[in-house]
């Protein structure tokens, strides 16, 4: 015990890193439980969206123009308290969100999630991870 004692008495910068290091992992791991969808691959999104799945699509219209998965709903992010009115008909349905990179979703499917919806889902990755599996992207 007192060698525990005399390394954090010589390294308080080391020790210091470390807490805030695992703070930081501690505060990702509760956003991540804490918001309301489960993660998904690009190919459960693919199963999910053939069971009667919507895709919805939370990045800017730049973005979106720029390329986004096929009949995907595009709803940005900013604007998606405002329109959950206009998905009340999908809220028995699954809905997968995405944006960029998987960022931006979390708060989208919280946001769905306390509107009612019962199965929210996040592409894990976002729209870079279903490009990597070479799944079909739209610009039209």
């Amino acid at each position: 015990m007192d060698q525990y004692l005399e390394f954090v008495k010589n390294h308080p910068l080391l020790i210091g890193a470390f807490a805030v290091t695992a703070a930081m992992i501690a505060f990702v791991e509760m956003q991540r439980r804490l918001r309301g969808g489960k993660d998904v691959t690009p190919s459960a999104a693919v199963r999910l969206q053939n069971d009667d799945g919507l895709f919805i699509d939370v990045r800017d219209i730049g973005e979106y123009k720029r390329g986004h998965l096929l009949n995907a709903k595009h709803v940005p992010l900013k604007e998606l308290a405002d329109r959950l009115q206009e998905l009340e008909k999908y809220k028995d349905r699954p809905v997968i969100v995405y944006c960029g990179n998987g960022m931006r979703t979390g708060k989208a499917c919280s946001m769905l999630s306390k509107g009612g919806f019962k199965q929210v889902f996040s592409l894990a990755g976002g729209l870079a991870a279903w490009e990597k599996a070479n799944l079909p992207v739209a610009t039209k």
